[in-house]
Formats: structure tokens, C-alpha cells, sequence
């Protein structure tokens, strides 16, 4: 493991305060993020993620249609701190959308049966790998970033509004910006009490 990967994965954190000011070019952007869709590893390899790069009005259409979706079930009496996580994300520079095409899965379902119940969870595994590969992509870029989970509420919408395929799955939203603030600082449980070695 090469010193520089090391500090990129320790680098990762999440950031709430960040700012729309480009760092990088969109098309920088674009480009990393594709090479973390091609690389990133998937059972059988079936390829199944699927994500939508966000910028601009299309990015804050996003965290609008978040917040009126929300405003729909949060008690208007604390729906406040709500509207304000929502303007933290919309203040970045753009949103990753995770998907996984449940199409692919069903294939596979069908064409490796013996497997059939543990392909959905390991398209989870993958999403994960590729959302962590992604995370720290951006921030080797100087973005900082954080992990949100407002599906399946918003998913209907969402495909409606950048017309994805129903087969599309929404597993995780990526707002990243420029930061304004530091984290504070980590905690780490005990690696004795995480980590077994047998020899």
C-alpha cells in the first residue's frame, strides 16, 4: 500500500460546510468520477452502478425537490433544522447521484440461481466500494464531500425529473463543494477490539 493512497483514505471525511466555488473543471470532474465507475470492483462483474453527475440548477433542483418532499412529513413545528441541512448541501458545487440497475441484478438472478439471494446484497457491497472510491476522488481534488441517504423518498421524483430508467435503483446522494470548515476531530475505537489475527 503506496504512502499516497494511505493519506487519501485518512484524508476522507465528511464536510457539511462547503461552498459552490469550482475547484476543479467539470470536466475534471467528469473524468475522475468515470474512472471510479470503471475501476471500481462489482460481483461477476456486473457492472451494475449507475450514477448521475449533478452541477448547477440541476443540482439545486435537487436539494429543492429534497426539501419540499420533506416538508411533506417533517411536523412543520421542527421542520427547521431540516431546511437548513438541506441549504448546507444546496450551498455546494454539485451532487453524485448512486444507482444500481436492479435489471442487472434480476439477470443474474436468473442466470446464476444458486447465487439468487445474495446478488442484491453484494450490489450493495459494490455501490459501496464505488461511493467510497468516489468520497475520496474528490477529495484528492480538494472537494469536500458527504454521504446522504434520502431514498427512497425522493426517488420517484428523481427519475422523473432527469428521466432515468424505473430499473434504476437510488441507493445514496453525494453532496460535494468546496470547504468552508474543518472537521472536527475523529474518534477511533480501540483496534484491538476490532482487528483479529489468527497465524
Amino acid at each position: 500500500m503506496s504512502n499516497d493512497f494511505k493519506t487519501a483514505v485518512e484524508k476522507r471525511r465528511t464536510y457539511y460546510a462547503i461552498s459552490k466555488e469550482a475547484v476543479v473543471s467539470d470536466e475534471r470532474i467528469q473524468e475522475v468520477i468515470n474512472h471510479a465507475v470503471k475501476h471500481t470492483p462489482s460481483s461477476f462483474n456486473s457492472q451494475s452502478a449507475r450514477v448521475v453527475i449533478l452541477l448547477g440548477e440541476n443540482h439545486d433542483k435537487l436539494w429543492e425537490t429534497t426539501r419540499e418532499t420533506l416538508r411533506k412529513i417533517v411536523p412543520a413545528e421542527s421542520f427547521e433544522p431540516t431546511s437548513q441541512r438541506m441549504d448546507s448541501f444546496k450551498s455546494g458545487y454539485g451532487t453524485v447521484l448512486f444507482f444500481e440497475d436492479q435489471s442487472v441484478i434480476e439477470k443474474l438472478q436468473q442466470d446464476f440461481a444458486l447465487y439468487k439471494d445474495n446478488f442484491p446484497t453484494w450490489s450493495q457491497q459494490s455501490s459501496g466500494m464505488l461511493q467510497f472510491v468516489v468520497w475520496t476522488s474528490l477529495e484528492e481534488e480538494g472537494f469536500g464531500a458527504s454521504l446522504q441517504h434520502y431514498n427512497p423518498l425522493i426517488d420517484d421524483e428523481v427519475k422523473k425529473e432527469w428521466k432515468l430508467p424505473e430499473s434504476w435503483k437510488l441507493i445514496a446522494q453525494m453532496p460535494f463543494g468546496k470547504p468552508v470548515q474543518e472537521p472536527g476531530e475523529k474518534q477511533f475505537q480501540p483496534l484491538e477490539e476490532r482487528v483479529y489475527t489468527f497465524k
